[in-house]
């Protein structure tokens, strides 16, 4: 049973009580369609009674009795709306009526409107001829109000273990010479070391919490922190961390369509050395679809500083516009980045590209997952080393399975290729990882 049926159970309780001992309305006086009516609804067949009472609406309208009667047997056979209009009926004429003060509030509160619930239940509580059980009774039902309406905390997180091979763990060229234009009188120059692949087996550990409270009922504010590091067994030189934080806000409009705005930070680590910091702004806008689908859209800003190559420092602009289904999530979008420095034309590039991805159960225990993507980047100006145009296009393929272990555990074996296409032949490489992960989410 569901916390909403819990919440309206709770209610008729209430409801009832006030009735029986507050004493409103009096059965006894009422006619014998009202009677009949009442004991189909008290029997657990609104729409009965609603069959019962719809047609005697223009003729009977502006009697309490039938009106409260009809009200119940609208309220929960669906005719919501008529519902409220008949308990207006009841309060019109009969102001002190808690029982129909109540049951509007609980109509209103199966309606969405849980504000108008809230105060139309206050009124209630605080109604002097409302005997004490009923209430401490109608009083737990505005605390479950209260919580709907300023939101209730909630924090949730997850650990990730992998351990894998990588093909190219430094995203370097294959190649063990390279002829440089500028220097071709000088012939091919050899390269070695960290400026040619190298293939290791790594080890990875990610954790991450996020916690969200309500502001109001339509109002979140939330935070992330997102830690992840990665050492390769042979080396250091290429180990990579990097640390998180995010905190925003979101809003949820009448039409359950959600408004966000976060601010979002990350460190970024390189061979245990800081490499580059990252800060910015992310908008979304998400439209909700029927069952579980939707409509985003996002935009975002970031200014990122490298520490110990300031050429690099460059401001990145991006937008995205995407659909999440059941089962998968397709994004495309595109940007700029552009460095700060007019030193370095060459490293900033426009892009624009298209993913997606897809989690499809297989059984109860079992689903397949994968992913792909593409980017095009087109640099702004002639590489000065290479003495062309540089345009890349990044492909990047996933595969695996996730295995459910226990609640919340799951292990998730899994392959990946990127190939990265370049005219400049340094910057050309393909990469395959293999790894086997166990994820733990709370």
């Amino acid at each position: 049973m569901s916390a909403q049926f819990r919440r309206q159970d709770a209610a008729r309780a209430a409801i009832i009580a006030v009735a029986l001992l507050a004493g409103l309305p009096a059965l006894a006086t009422t006619d014998e369609t009202v009677r009949a009516a009442l004991a189909l609804h008290a029997a657990g067949k609104p729409a009965s009674a609603y069959a019962k009472l719809a047609p005697l609406v223009r003729k009977r309208a502006g009697d309490p009795d039938f009106d409260y009667a009809f009200g119940l047997a609208a309220a929960d056979s669906g005719h919501r709306g008529e519902a409220i209009i008949a308990l207006q009926r009841v309060i019109a004429l009969q102001p002190g009526n808690g029982p129909a003060r109540a049951e509007i509030a609980r109509v209103y509160a199966m309606a969405g409107d849980i504000d108008t619930a809230k105060a139309t239940f206050d009124t209630v509580v605080n109604d002097p001829s409302v005997p004490d059980p009923v209430r401490q009774r109608l009083d737990r039902l505005v605390r479950g109000y209260d919580r709907q309406l300023h939101g209730g905390g909630e924090v949730s997180g997850f650990i990730d273990a992998e351990v894998g091979y990588d093909s190219n763990i430094n995203t370097a060229t294959g190649l063990t010479s390279i002829t440089l234009p500028v220097f071709a009188f000088l012939g091919p120059a050899t390269l070695a070391g960290q400026a040619t692949r190298t293939h290791d087996g790594y080890g990875q550990l990610q954790a991450g919490v996020s916690a969200s409270t309500g502001l109001s009922r339509q109002t979140r504010l939330y935070g992330s922190m997102l830690g992840t590091s990665r050492d390769d067994f042979g080396s250091s030189a290429f180990s990579q961390d990097s640390l998180t934080p995010t905190a925003g806000v979101s809003y949820t409009t009448a039409t359950r369509d959600v408004i966000a705005l976060s601010g979002q930070a990350q460190f970024f680590w390189l061979g245990r050395a800081a490499y580059r910091t990252s800060y910015g702004a992310i908008g979304q806008y998400t439209h909700r679809l029927t069952a579980g689908r939707a409509l985003f859209v996002s935009g975002q800003y970031f200014r990122l500083d490298y520490k110990q190559d300031n050429l690099r420092d460059a401001d990145r602009f991006a937008g995205t516009v995407g659909y999440a289904g059941k089962y998968v999530v397709a994004t495309v979008g595109g940007g700029r980045e552009a460095v700060v420095s007019a030193a370095a034309p060459h490293l900033s590039f426009g892009f624009a590209s298209a993913a997606a991805s897809a989690e499809v159960p297989l059984s109860a225990r079992i689903a397949a997952v994968g992913g792909a993507s593409i980017e095009y980047r087109e640099y702004d100006a002639t590489d000065p080393l290479f003495l062309r145009a540089r345009h890349d296009t990044q492909i990047d393929l996933s595969a695996g399975i996730r295995v459910a272990l226990a609640k919340g555990v799951s292990a998730r074996p899994r392959v990946t290729y990127t190939r990265n296409i370049s005219p400049i032949r340094l910057y050309d490489y393909s990469r395959v990882t293999a790894a086997l992960g166990v994820r733990a989410e709370f």
